[in-house]
């Protein structure tokens, strides 16, 4: 039975991004979208040409709300420094892991052309946006003059992704929040001595 608000659309959008989270790609059958959204069983067909279409609507719906979550945190006030703290400590569902990066554990993911190719492109966006921070830092001689921006963002990302891997590893969140504090550290360091 389709549910009362939204379109049927919407609706097995949002079931499929809830599916890749909990499942992933492979695991995350038609019929369970379908019934987790509540639709028909040609309803999939009506609004896309398969599994994969649908799936890459979702992930895509994924990366827009992780991105916009990211530009809150890294498009707010204070320093450079304080926006990409904003961004390693902000609160998360750890043990869940990434929406987006968990996508890259699975083999039919990476041999999907269209699917990798979501996943690729939030994660440039991502480093594109956490670049900008850190040259903006570096205008303001925030950092030391020796920081390369794409290699301390790719540091960034790998502290955050890694985290979510040994945090779900562990069954505790408490690898994660260590991870990003050492990251937090990490930055400190990268500052410019008379800058406080």
């Amino acid at each position: 039975m389709p549910r009362a608000d939204g379109t049927t659309r919407d609706h097995l959008i949002e079931s499929t991004r809830e599916l890749l989270w909990e499942r992933g790609y492979t695991a995350t059958s038609p019929r369970a979208i379908l019934d987790r959204a509540g639709a028909g069983q040609g309803s999939m067909y009506h609004h896309f040409t398969g599994k994969e279409d649908l799936a890459a609507a979702a992930m895509r719906d994924t990366a827009q709300q992780l991105l916009a979550r990211t530009e809150t945190d890294l498009a707010g006030d204070g320093s450079a420094l304080e926006r990409l703290k904003a961004y390693l400590l902000r609160q998360r569902e750890v043990l869940r892991g990434c929406p987006v990066g968990r996508m890259t554990g699975d083999a039919e993911v990476l041999g999907s052309a269209v699917l990798q190719h979501v996943v690729a492109a939030t994660f440039d966006e991502l480093r594109g946006r956490i670049v900008a921070v850190i040259c903006d830092g570096m205008d303001n001689d925030e950092f030391d003059g020796s920081v390369q921006p794409a290699e301390l963002a790719d540091t960034v990302l790998a502290v955050v992704q890694g985290g979510y891997v040994l945090a779900r590893a562990a069954g505790d969140p408490a690898p994660f929040d260590r991870a990003v504090r050492g990251a937090v550290a990490m930055l400190e360091h990268t500052r410019k001595k008379d800058v406080r």
